[in-house]
């Protein structure tokens, strides 16, 4: 009989091992992915693919007489033998002279790669990345993109966790719909209707009254028919609720705190992808913060723009914003706060000093918003009311107002969207750049 007891040593390494050890002049096994091969006449370079990233290889012809570098294809992976040679052009300054070649698997006999997937940037239009996204995301820049944004989201989480937060999974198939409006894809669900979840909203506001902190990672569903560069219908949202709080301001700190030390963490645990995307972290010491009112009035003032809707930000005063920010104090960030209430969802508090606006905040980056947020209605009467007040029956919303009427402490909390982020921390144009498998109003597949 056999028995499993955990992983067992192989006699392979990996590019990690060789950068962090004594392995000159030593010979080794790595198994890797074949991405180029480069014909030299005399000799051919075969750069392996790993998740660690690339590790050249030398193939001097003849050398190996029952293998021809001219047989490998790109794709097909390899078992390679050989001797840890230093090379300071190659990547991580070291290269592999090989001794002998094993072959693990081939490519389909008829196949060829449909996009150079070996160069620097892939300058194909983004329609083809999407499309061949299994292949384009074997890109050595394409990888790193997304490296990064598991760096934001490990950075999120450990920051939570040095708060006390506790990690949450709540359903993403819901009966009601915690936004409010008619942007929810709807589902069949047994003989009775349910949705798409488009906010871990009313769990993430119920497990405050729980654990006191939660956060959470996961998709959410917006069933939106703009098909623009910022929109998506599932994107990812780094969410956190936090109860005990003395204002929406505590929201904002505890976000600040977290992108400090979020780019911080990127700068010491990313630093390859940071450079090999030429990436310039943002300065996040003090984010400026202001009313949503006087940012209009900024903007249209220094810009001589005229407010055309007083209830809300259109996608070009949040460029205009971020670019006033960016002038006036050299920040990336700006806090809008203080949002109209009739723009703002049910559960929002109203500011009680003037009820037309609440206490609630988006956070701007480089001009577009990438995180809402804002203190809760913790009160069953004043929730009750404020939903009688939009023409809402409570009786719809039993289970969400448990909560209240069984006590809950002064929250709120926020979402940010992890596609947005990215796709402002690399300066790129189209958030489907920074998203794995996008999903919009056209595209379902890969």
């Amino acid at each position: 009989m056999d028995f499993v007891n955990g992983l067992k040593q192989k006699d392979t390494v990996e590019i990690i091992d060789i950068l962090t050890g004594d392995f000159k002049g030593k010979e080794i096994k790595i198994k890797g992915a074949v991405h180029t091969v480069r014909d030299m006449s005399e000799f051919s370079f075969v750069v392996l693919r790993r998740y660690d990233g690339l590790v050249q290889c030398v193939y001097e012809e003849g050398k190996i007489s029952e293998f021809n570098s001219k047989d490998l294809r790109e794709g097909a992976t390899v078992e390679v033998t050989g001797l840890v040679n230093r090379e300071e052009r190659a990547p991580g300054g070291f290269e592999i002279r090989i001794l002998a070649i094993r072959l693990l698997s081939e490519p389909a006999k008829d196949s060829t790669m449909p996009i150079p997937i070996s160069k620097w940037k892939l300058k194909t239009s983004l329609e083809t990345k999407l499309s061949l996204r299994p292949i384009s995301l074997r890109n050595v820049r394409e990888r790193a993109i997304f490296k990064i944004q598991e760096g934001l989201v490990r950075g999120f989480r450990d920051f939570m966790f040095s708060q006390h937060f506790t990690e949450i999974r709540t359903p993403k198939i819901v009966a009601g719909n915690a936004e409010g409006g008619a942007n929810v894809f709807k589902l069949e669900y047994f003989g009775k209707k349910a949705f798409l979840a488009q906010s871990p909203q009313f769990y993430k506001q119920t497990m405050v009254g729980v654990y006191d902190r939660v956060f959470e990672a996961s998709p959410v569903f917006r069933a939106e028919k703009h098909n623009t560069t910022r929109h998506l219908n599932e994107y990812t949202s780094l969410d956190f609720e936090m109860g005990y709080i003395d204002g929406f301001e505590d929201i904002m700190d505890m976000e600040a705190a977290m992108l400090k030390h979020t780019f911080q963490f990127l700068t010491e645990e990313y630093a390859k992808e940071i450079k090999l995307l030429g990436i310039t972290l943002p300065d996040v010491t003090n984010i400026p913060a202001v009313r949503f009112d006087e940012a209009k009035r900024l903007v249209s003032e220094k810009y001589e723009r005229k407010i055309r809707n007083p209830y809300d930000l259109e996608p070009e005063e949040e460029i205009l914003i971020g670019r006033y920010f960016k002038e006036e104090y050299n920040s990336d960030f700006v806090f809008v706060t203080h949002y109209p209430s009739k723009k703002r969802p049910f559960y929002a508090m109203d500011d009680p000093s003037d009820t037309k606006f609440t206490l609630s905040f988006d956070l701007l980056f480089k001009g577009m918003e990438i995180t809402t947020g804002g203190q809760r209605i913790h009160s069953y009467e004043d929730q009750v009311a404020k939903m009688a007040a939009r023409g809402m029956d409570p009786n719809d919303f039993t289970n969400f107002l448990m909560i209240h009427k069984h006590g809950m402490p002064p929250h709120g909390g926020l979402g940010i969207g992890l596609e947005r982020l990215t796709m402002r921390l690399l300066d790129e144009q189209n958030v489907r750049e920074t998203t794995l498998f996008p999903r919009d109003v056209s595209r379902l597949e890969p």
